[in-house]
């Protein structure tokens, strides 16, 4: 196995499809291809007798031959064997010494070795592109780390999907941590796209992986990100980096079910209660972390309390901005409730496909979705037998109560 085999299984798992002696897309029934167009065109002659000869059509062989094979010896190995059937044709229909046969045996050649160039360079380019979707799996996975099945008192799935072609990793952002202050995460979107708002999310995460188990109060967490943010920003030196900012929703959420949301310019969570979707719009936000001065980001912090079996969907602009050909944008909300039965894994997979039908074609901005769903392990008492807890959520200065009711 080589170096960049080894390397792939162990960050990305075995790489899917086919074996490494497969070839490409094609399946192997393919390489037989050139054989019947040989065959085909060897037959007609034959049938057509010796007045009209077409043989010039054995020029179409090595260059089917380098179509369906990544082997770049198989257009001249095919293209060997077309020789012989043109003398072969040649020689029946007494046009040895024809100038019809000497352009079509030159021609032969010519398309034969076209084929071993063309699939040469086809085939260090598929290389060169495998070996950036590895780095940009790497990066992805360094970046984006995958989300357990279950955080603390959460059951937890993310969905992601790049806008750009071939490219695993864009502007968007997630992350869901434990930490002692209870569950905490937080989905966001970086103006612009490109490897500069690559480093703006690097730079948004990082400090959020930090803040979110050194700060206590949620809020906290908001300006830690936008000092870190505006440092990130200074540091960097690429094109639009004066333009740049992020909007993300923050939450977190308690061991008792009382979570906080800090909203910073992004779409409102939804929040699904037994079949009914509410959006969590809060009564005040602020604008995207980048646009004030970071001493000046205050945010509010709402409170709602969950209960068993609450799901609560973050996500970014490139799902609900989705449009179809007539320009209808997805309608997220709706949707929602129809596609929430079983795990939250299944939920989003099954959210995604319905947004790809929806547009009808690859998604044109990056897409995020982040499912919570609120599900504490049950409290035991005497004899292991399950217990009703009462929940009292504590005031806070500052804090707005949000009605989640639905």
């Amino acid at each position: 196995m080589s170096a960049t085999g080894w390397i792939r299984e162990r960050f990305t798992g075995p790489t899917p499809g086919p074996a490494p002696r497969a070839t490409g897309t094609w399946p192997r029934t393919a390489l037989a291809l050139p054989f019947i167009g040989m065959v085909l065109i060897v037959a007609l002659d034959y049938l057509s007798g010796t007045e009209v000869t077409v043989e010039p059509a054995l020029t179409a062989v090595p260059a089917l031959a380098a179509v369906v094979s990544r082997r770049t010896w198989y257009p001249l190995a095919i293209g060997l064997g077309t020789e012989a059937a043109a003398f072969l044709m040649a020689f029946r229909g007494d046009t040895l010494g024809e100038s019809v046969h000497a352009a079509s045996v030159f021609a032969i050649l010519l398309v034969a070795a076209i084929g071993w160039v063309s699939a040469t360079l086809r085939l260090r380019q598929e290389r060169a592109l495998a070996d950036a979707q590895l780095v940009a799996s790497i990066a992805r996975r360094v970046l984006l780390r995958p989300v357990p099945e279950r955080v603390g008192t959460v059951r937890a799935a993310v969905h992601y999907e790049a806008a750009a072609a071939h490219a695993r990793i864009g502007g968007d952002l997630y992350e869901v941590v434990n930490t002692r202050h209870g569950v905490r995460a937080v989905v966001g979107d970086v103006r612009g796209k490109g490897l500069g708002a690559v480093e703006t999310a690097a730079a948004v995460l990082g400090a959020f992986r930090e803040a979110a188990h050194q700060e206590a109060a949620l809020d906290r967490v908001a300006g830690w990100l936008a000092v870190s943010l505006d440092r990130a920003l200074h540091e960097n030196d690429h094109p639009g980096v004066e333009e740049e900012f992020v909007t993300l929703v923050l939450i977190g959420v308690g061991p008792d079910g009382a979570a906080e949301i800090v909203n910073c310019g992004h779409p409102a969570p939804l929040l699904l209660r037994g079949g009914e979707v509410r959006a969590l719009e809060l009564a005040e936000t602020v604008p995207p972390l980048g646009v004030l001065d970071p001493a000046d980001v205050r945010p509010p912090v709402h409170r709602l309390l969950l209960q068993g079996d609450d799901r609560v969907l973050l996500f970014t602009d490139g799902v609900i901005e989705a449009r179809d050909r007539a320009g209808v944008f997805y309608p997220l909300a709706e949707r929602f409730p129809h596609c929430a039965a079983g795990r939250p894994a299944d939920v989003l997979q099954r959210l995604h496909e319905d947004v790809v039908r929806h547009v009808g074609r690859q998604l044109g901005d990056d897409a995020a979705m982040l499912l919570l769903q609120f599900d504490p392990p049950p409290a035991l008492g005497p004899g292991g037998t399950p217990v009703a807890t009462t929940v009292h959520l504590p005031q806070q200065a500052g804090a707005q109560a949000l009605d989640a009711r639905v």
